[in-house]
């Protein structure tokens, strides 16, 4: 039987080249989306018509119910979760003393509260199946921060002492846990801010941005590495 992997915001942008990596690598993928139902289900469409398993699951990853939904779902389609790749994200770009609390509370409910409920969901899955992996995505705005980023900054670094702490407790159930920082990629909200864009490039130490198939191909091979676990894995190469 197939390996089961859960890619959160799987619709678009690296969550679909990691869903479609994962396909490759013949693991069983769910294709979690929030808001692009049309987007995912032709994600979806596309892998079965080139012999994958693979099934479109709405959540909103900051609502626990719809977590545990979707867990659910996947249980009685294949009986298991092995990996679980927490890539669902938002930002909403505003300076700090401009940010209103509801946009706050939006951002961190997505950004970090959302890696928090969905790793809840299936640790005590992965624990009765022998061990699991789970690869959470953040961001180097979490680790220098950024001008108009306060938000999201915030939930990406939250993010990185999760994962530290997750591990640890997670660790003897052979439950991996790391974090990959993947770069500025051209997604459709990369490409659409060209100042943010520019800038990237610019302060890049190769001069150039991340490569997106590069990066899922990478998420895809740590979530099959068996002994690494605790590490953040940082891919972007601007300073």
């Amino acid at each position: 039987m197939n390996r089961v992997v859960i890619v959160t915001g799987a619709s678009r942008g690296l969550g679909a080249r990691l869903a479609q990596c994962f396909a490759d690598a013949m693991f069983a993928v769910v294709v979690n989306y929030n808001e692009n139902k049309d987007k995912a289900e032709g994600l979806v469409h596309g892998l079965i018509e080139n012999g994958h398993d693979a099934v479109a699951i709405h959540a909103d990853v900051s609502k626990p119910v719809e977590i545990k939904a979707m867990v659910d779902m996947v249980l009685s389609l294949w009986g298991r979760i092995d990996v679980l790749v927490n890539n669902a994200g938002i930002t909403s770009d505003s300076l700090l003393v401009k940010t209103s609390n509801h946009a706050w509370e939006k951002i961190i409910g997505t950004n970090l509260s959302g890696v928090f409920t969905c790793i809840k969901a299936v640790a005590e899955i992965m624990a009765k199946h022998g061990g699991g992996h789970i690869i959470n995505i953040s961001s180097i705005s979490g680790v220098h921060g950024q001008v108009g980023q306060t938000a999201y900054a915030a939930s990406k670094a939250g993010i990185l002492g999760l994962t530290m702490s997750a591990a640890k407790e997670l660790g003897e159930y052979n439950i991996k846990v790391n974090t990959v920082l993947p770069g500025y990629l051209l997604t459709d909200m990369g490409i659409s801010v060209a100042k943010a864009r520019d800038r990237a490039e610019k302060i890049s130490v190769l001069h150039r941005l991340s490569d997106m198939d590069e990066t899922a191909c990478f998420v895809v091979r740590l979530a099959q590495m068996s002994g690494v676990s605790g590490q953040v894995f940082n891919l972007d190469s601007r300073v």
